[in-house]
């Protein structure tokens, strides 16, 4: 019999990597959730952390795939006439998959290679936690006039980098609440879940001081302040666990 749960490259979570992967696709074909690339982007950044991690890994990205997608899509129209939206029709492009997918991706790599799932499970949450954190708060704070900058809480635009409001500081906790609730009906450990939510919403902050330090400066790029930001989660998440050789 067939072993599903057995991570890593073992027959069962590879049949089960392979059909999410497909659903996936088709997903993102009907419903515009990605654009061309970003498609073939997201399935082979899926083979990758559900192949080397485990397929529970891929339901935890996929978890931020589709709540992210929602979020974009929340008043939409509103937005775009705000100019506040990254395409004209809601759709996420390969780049967005990398900037956010690409550090787990590693994650799970590492947690192959070293053989260590478990605490990789818990250091790949955090870093899909900060992610979805970000995007929640960016996608809907950005209509929420009550922006104030992170650094000297002082009244800003909506949209400005290091801007941040009361609607997005809830909906960041949100969003890296969805990762940590993943993460948890796959490890049932609920200090670490709880873990996972907290470091989410802290990366967020993370982003916006960033943003508001180096990004409005032109020092850094919007990539490279969410690899940054996602960076601290991983950091986070592995020092609480003590270090492990992951």
């Amino acid at each position: 019999m067939i072993d599903i749960m057995e991570p890593g490259l073992t027959e069962g979570n590879l049949w089960v990597t392979f059909g999410i992967v497909g659903v996936l696709v088709l997903i993102s074909e009907k419903y515009r959730v990605l654009d061309r690339l970003g498609v073939y982007a997201a399935a082979a950044l899926g083979l990758i952390v559900g192949g080397l991690g485990h397929w529970t890994w891929l339901v935890i990205l996929l978890g931020f795939l589709g709540t992210s997608h929602k979020a974009t899509k929340w008043r939409f129209d509103e937005k775009a006439e705000k100019g506040l939206c990254e395409s004209i029709d809601g759709h996420r492009s390969w780049g967005n998959v990398v900037a956010n997918g690409g550090l787990p991706g590693l994650v799970a790599i590492i947690a192959w290679y070293l053989g260590d799932h478990d605490n990789g499970l818990w250091i790949f949450s955090a870093s899909v936690a900060v992610a979805a954190a970000d995007t929640f708060a960016s996608e809907i704070g950005c209509l929420d006039d009550r922006v104030r900058m992170i650094t000297t809480m002082k009244k800003c635009e909506p949209g400005i980098n290091g801007g941040f409001s009361p609607n997005g500081q809830i909906a960041a906790a949100v969003g890296s609440t969805v990762i940590a609730v993943l993460a948890f009906l796959s490890q049932q450990d609920f200090e670490l879940a709880c873990l996972v939510a907290i470091i989410g919403w802290l990366g967020c902050q993370v982003d916006s001081l960033l943003g508001a330090l180096l990004e409005n400066r032109g020092m850094m790029t919007k990539g490279t302040v969410n690899a940054a930001a996602i960076t601290f989660g991983i950091i986070t998440m592995w020092w609480y666990l003590g270090f492990p050789h992951l």
